[in-house]
C-alpha cells in the first residue's frame, strides 16, 4: 500500500512538471504573459490548493512571465544588450514592410519551394526572432547569441513549410522552431556551465589538499604523496592537473 502511494505521488509530480512546462510554453506564445484563469484551468486536474498555486505564480514571475499583463522585458537586459538591441532595431527598420495579404502570398510561394520567396520570408520574420529572443534573456545566454540561434532556425524553417497544409499555420510553426532553437541553446549552455563547475570543483579539491600537505612538508608535494595522504587515486590527481593546465602550484608535475 505504501509503495502504491509513493508511485501515485511520483506520477503526480511528473504530471505537475509536464503541466508547468506547458504553461510556460503557452505564456511564451502569448508574449510571455498568461492569465491567472489559464493557469488555474491548466492545473485543475491536480486539485492544487491556493498556497500551491501561489507557488506556481511566483515561479512564473521569476521566469519573467507576466500574470494577466506582460512584464517589461527590457528590465532583464544588460546595458550591453540594450545597446545591441537598439542598433539591431535600427537595422531591422530598414527592411521592407508587408501587408497581411502580401505576407500570405509570400508564405504560399515559400511553401511551394520557391527560393526567392523563402529568402524574402526570412527577412519578413527577422523582427519576430528579435521579439522571441527578448523572452529568453537573463537565462545565461547573450541576447545576440539568442538572436543568432533564432535566425538560423528561421532560415531552416522556411524551407520546411511545404509540409504544412495551410498558410495560416506558417507563423506558428516558424515561431515554435525559433523558440525550440533558443531553448536548446540555453539548455546546452547550462549543461556546459555545469560541466565547467564540476571540473573546477575537482581541480579546487586537489589544489586545496595539495596546499594543506605542502604547508605541512614546507615544499611542493608529489602525486604519489598526495594520493597516499588523501586516498585520492593517482588518476584523479593527474586528471585534475591536466584540467588546470598543470597550474596547481603546490603539486609537482611528473616528468
Amino acid at each position: 500500500m505504501a509503495r502504491e502511494g509513493e508511485r501515485a505521488m511520483e506520477q503526480q509530480e511528473i504530471e505537475f512538471a509536464r503541466i508547468l512546462e506547458q504553461v510556460r510554453k503557452q505564456a511564451k506564445e502569448q508574449n510571455n504573459c498568461i492569465s491567472e484563469q489559464q493557469v488555474r484551468e491548466a492545473f485543475a486536474g491536480l486539485f492544487l490548493e491556493d498556497k500551491q498555486l501561489e507557488l506556481v505564480f511566483d515561479y512564473l514571475k521569476k521566469h519573467k512571465i507576466g500574470i494577466n499583463e506582460p512584464v517589461n522585458l527590457d528590465d532583464y537586459l544588460t546595458e550591453g544588450e540594450m545597446d545591441y538591441l537598439e542598433e539591431y532595431r535600427k537595422e531591422l527598420a530598414l527592411l521592407e514592410t508587408v501587408t497581411d495579404g502580401e505576407r500570405e502570398a509570400v508564405i504560399l510561394s515559400a511553401m511551394a519551394g520557391e527560393a526567392v520567396a523563402q529568402d524574402r520570408l526570412i527577412r519578413i520574420y527577422l523582427p519576430k526572432v528579435m521579439e522571441v529572443a527578448r523572452l529568453y534573456t537573463g537565462q545565461g545566454v547573450l541576447l545576440e547569441d539568442l538572436i543568432g540561434e533564432g535566425n538560423v532556425a528561421l532560415a531552416m524553417g522556411v524551407t520546411m513549410l511545404g509540409a504544412l497544409e495551410h498558410a495560416g499555420e506558417a507563423e506558428g510553426a516558424l515561431v515554435r522552431m525559433i523558440m525550440d532553437a533558443m531553448e536548446e541553446c540555453i539548455s546546452e549552455n547550462l549543461q556546459e556551465a555545469d560541466k565547467d563547475k564540476k571540473v573546477a570543483d575537482k581541480v579546487n579539491k586537489v589544489a586545496d589538499k595539495a596546499r594543506e600537505l605542502a604547508d605541512e612538508l614546507h615544499r611542493k608535494v608529489t602525486i604519489d604523496e598526495l594520493s597516499e595522504e588523501t586516498g585520492m587515486s593517482k588518476k584523479a590527481i593527474e586528471d585534475a592537473m591536466r584540467m588546470s593546465g598543470f597550474a596547481i602550484e603546490d603539486l609537482e608535475r611528473n616528468v
